[in-house]
């Protein structure tokens, strides 16, 4: 494994701001598709009531 501290300081700027990338996109999609499954329920016994 690539020890980070060995990369130069962009490097590491450029790997940090990847993986907070990667991390917003997947609690984007997670949460849309979340949104997607749970809310016609929610939504249903709202206006049920």
């Amino acid at each position: 494994m690539i020890e980070l501290t060995a990369l130069s300081p962009e490097v590491q700027a450029a790997v940090l701001v990847g993986a907070v990338l990667v991390e917003a996109i997947v609690l984007y999609g997670g949460y849309g598709l979340l949104e997607r499954v749970a809310a016609p329920p929610v939504i249903k016994a709202i206006k049920s009531t």
